[in-house]
């Protein structure tokens, strides 16, 4: 996004032109770690909200939402416990796109790699660590508490687990202890948790150009050596399956901060080639049900659209309902699965099918507009107030 700000005359590199002295171009010159000198203008660049990324982040859940009802493996076998029938039996043509929604996954790892480092930028260990915890778990916790009570209350599509396994739920950390997530999408949070904890190192150590490209390309080495290394612990920590994606939000991010150059072109081509076989991995082992070719369409697509957001061509984008369409994403994400297929199974007699898919995914968009409003804003007060005081006490705290 172009610097829209003035900026003094000595802080320009010129040259020499007929007589004249004339501004280089923006691109002329590499990028420069950020000195305090220029941090007001790279935050005024970097700080303007990006709509688009707001609309891009609807899409995906929107994706998801319907790839989980109309789409999947699971819904498309007969006798299934969703729709009774194969779903493409049912409505062929939204089974065809609804096929390839799961890649709204991807397009959120992509964004979060982006996303992360655009809100890091400047900010302290103990900053970064408040800011995830008032995002990620307010609405998670209703959506644990939510869906528990739409399985209790509807039972005969998913089962539920024992009340100890709901409460370490909680935590957020039940992948890592072996414990089942209450809804199948929870998985993506690990994902998620592992990448936060990787970039709270750079965080710690101060975000630089330089030290986020370090840690692109290291963890990118990490990520293609885990699977023929055969190590637990490697494997756990580069999350080979999910890098590449959160790589590529880096680079983007780094785009937009400091501009293109082709190191960064080369780390997005490199997460673009990686990315390409995740997707064949994941249609071959998960999916089923999607090809390869389209995977890949969608997904450079979407990236081509990340490109363009990044480099400043849809900074003229100011439409103010996408700033709520990008808070409802996370809550949708979270319950629109268990409790949705739920719902789907008691209705499907009631209602065209088509007409029901959109009027469950309505349903959870007013819900999760509610739990926005009524539970993220006001319980991320509380929780960054409380997070505030604790850490002034124990910076002031001697011994």
């Amino acid at each position: 996004m172009a610097t829209q700000g003035a900026e003094s005359s000595t802080s320009i590199p010129r040259q020499v032109v007929g007589g004249l002295q004339r501004p280089l171009p923006p691109l002329a010159a590499p990028p420069q770690d950020v000195s305090p000198s220029s941090r007001a203008v790279v935050r005024e660049r970097g700080g303007r909200r990006l709509y688009a990324i707001d609309g891009i982040r609807l899409l995906a859940a929107l994706m998801v939402a319907v790839h989980h009802y109309a789409g999947t493996n699971r819904v498309n076998q007969p006798g299934n416990l969703v729709w009774d029938r194969p779903v493409s039996e049912i409505m062929p043509t939204v089974f065809r796109f609804a096929s390839y929604g799961w890649i709204g996954v991807e397009i959120f790892f992509v964004i979060s790699g982006f996303v992360i480092c655009m809100s890091c930028w400047g900010r302290t260990p103990r900053q970064f660590f408040t800011s995830r915890v008032i995002r990620l778990y307010p609405a998670y916790w209703v959506a644990i508490v939510f869906t528990t009570a739409v399985l209790v209350a509807l039972p005969g599509v998913w089962d539920t687990l024992r009340t100890r396994d709901v409460l370490l739920n909680f935590t957020m950390l039940q992948s890592g202890s072996g414990v089942m997530n209450v809804d199948g999408v929870y998985w993506t949070l690990w994902s998620e948790l592992r990448f936060y904890l990787l970039f709270l190192v750079v965080v710690w150590s101060g975000l630089t150009y330089r030290k986020v490209v370090v840690f692109c390309c290291v963890w990118g080495a990490a990520a293609m050596l885990a699977p023929v290394a055969k190590l637990p612990l490697l494997d756990l920590v580069a999350n080979p399956s999910g890098a590449w994606y959160f790589i590529a939000g880096l680079a983007l991010y780094l785009m937009h901060r400091f501009g293109q150059d082709l190191l960064l072109w080369g780390i997005l081509a490199m997460a673009w080639l990686m990315g390409q076989r995740e997707l064949g991995v994941r249609i071959d082992e998960v999916e089923h049900v999607s090809g390869w070719r389209g995977s890949v369409l969608i997904f450079t697509v979407f990236l081509l659209a990340m490109v363009a957001i990044a480099l400043g061509a849809t900074d003229r984008v100011r439409w103010r309902w996408l700033v709520t369409a990008g808070a409802l994403t996370y809550p949708l994400y979270l319950m629109h699965y268990a409790a949705g297929t739920t719902f789907i199974n008691r209705l499907r007699d009631t209602m065209d099918a088509r007409l029901l898919v959109v009027s469950v995914i309505a349903g959870f968009m007013l819900l999760s507009w509610l739990v926005h409003r009524f539970v993220e804003r006001p319980v991320a007060g509380l929780l960054k107030r409380g997070l505030d005081t604790s850490f002034a006490r124990l910076r002031n705290a001697g011994g």
